[in-house]
């Protein structure tokens, strides 16, 4: 069976360990050497990138996330041994693991290092589809002859350089489509190389769960679970016609990915339309203060996001979703496009307003659309708020004291809440 050292990128027939540097990991399979569609996931990048910039973190537990009352962004895998998780409320997670380190999130640092590992990339391919700050798909296919090596030795390569120049790591998922090189990606973090063939793409999906397809989320999972459908087999039983019939286009998606057949080339240029996060409550609340305090650090992260995208919108979005998964949406445009927090946050708040009588909620998100570069942002000021050019003069100085001191330096009051 091919396999690969991924410490000394010797190529080799399968043996217990490398034959030139007697190393036990190595990635077997196959096709190894024949695949060439990639996902490369970066393993608990905030924190990783802390742990980097603060050896003293090293062995501890690291929490990424806002306040007591906020929720958690991210968290190092030993916080993950104890139970943390991402979206997790604050306090659950320090119940779990009360000796956690928590920070609150550097944008602007972590958006700095992922332009490094997009450089990295670059040298190996064009072709790559950046999906978020800590994760790509790439397509290196006819690129052997150009590096000598074929993908996979090149995929080792990267994630090993990532971690010898930027102390992060990343796990990489091969394979001959999208669908599945993410899913492989996911198999053995951290510092994963997994491999799903041809061949064995109908044995690896056979009794799975559906929650393994991206993009299905646990509103989706409900639905289809109303069809009785829980697992890649169940799918496998209906036509395409029936689930065209019942879900729309995402049931002819369904039918092919159940089959394992995803024919969506990678898409370097495929442009970014939206930014937007959102909490998922652990129990649902009609607490206005709570859902000011999330609206505001929502607020926040999503201006980070903009400013390390060097991007604005001129559509603010919030999104509510009540006890029975009923949605509620609701936007405002601005023909001054917005980037910083503190006027994204009082758009929000005034769509908020109107909708607390509806509560309790369990879902809470604001999001930016209608993009444009960020030489277009806050030009103009507002007229009608006098103090508004004021806040933002503050909130860059701000911007630019967090980058050079920690993300601790200034808080806003309302950020604790």
């Amino acid at each position: 069976m091919p396999s690969l050292c991924r410490d000394c990128f010797t190529q080799f027939d399968a043996q217990p360990r490398c034959p030139a540097c007697a190393s036990p990991r190595a990635a077997r399979h196959d096709e190894l050497f024949d695949l060439s569609i990639a996902h490369m996931d970066c393993d608990a990048f905030y924190a990783s990138v802390e742990k980097r910039d603060n050896p003293d973190l090293a062995n501890k537990p690291v929490i990424i996330g806002g306040g007591r009352r906020g929720v958690v962004s991210t968290a190092c895998y030993v916080a993950r041994i104890r139970g943390v998780r991402s979206a997790m409320p604050m306090f659950q997670a320090l119940k779990l693991c009360p000796d956690a380190v928590v920070i609150k999130p550097r944008m602007q640092v972590y958006a700095d290092v992922s332009r490094q590992i997009r450089a990295m990339m670059q040298d190996l391919t064009p072709q790559i589809e950046p999906l978020s700050l800590d994760e790509a798909f790439m397509d290196l296919s006819g690129t052997a002859r150009l590096h000598g090596a074929p993908p996979a030795v090149m995929l080792a390569r990267l994630v090993d350089r990532m971690r010898r120049e930027l102390g992060v790591t990343g796990s990489i998922g091969l394979s001959h489509n999208k669908f599945l090189a993410k899913i492989a990606s996911d198999l053995d973090k951290p510092r994963g190389f997994s491999v799903i063939g041809r061949a064995d793409t109908a044995e690896f999906l056979r009794g799975k769960p559906v929650r393994l397809i991206w993009g299905v989320g646990a509103a989706g999972q409900q639905a289809l679970s109303r069809a009785g459908i829980e697992t890649f087999d169940d799918l496998l039983r209906w036509d395409s016609a029936d689930l065209t019939a019942r879900f729309g286009s995402m049931g002819t998606r369904l039918w092919h990915l159940a089959r394992g057949a995803d024919n969506r080339p990678v898409s370097p240029n495929r442009p970014v339309k939206s930014v937007s996060k959102e909490t998922t409550f652990a129990e649902d609340t009609a607490d206005a203060d709570l859902l000011d305090g999330h609206l505001w650090r929502l607020s926040e992260q999503v201006s980070a996001a903009a400013k390390a995208k060097g991007i604005a919108g001129r559509v603010v979005t919030l999104k509510l979703k009540q006890t029975r998964l009923k949605s509620i949406t609701r936007q405002i445009s601005q023909d001054d496009p917005v980037q910083l927090a503190d006027r994204m946050y009082r758009l929000a708040r005034a769509l908020l307003v109107p909708e607390l009588g509806k509560a309790p909620f369990r879902l809470i998100g604001v999001g930016l659309s209608d993009l444009v570069p960020d030489d277009q942002a806050e030009r103009g000021g507002d007229l009608l708020d006098p103090q508004a050019a004021q806040r933002a003069g503050a909130e860059r100085a701000s911007d630019a004291i967090r980058a050079r001191f920690g993300p601790d330096a200034i808080q806003k009051g309302r950020s604790l809440r």
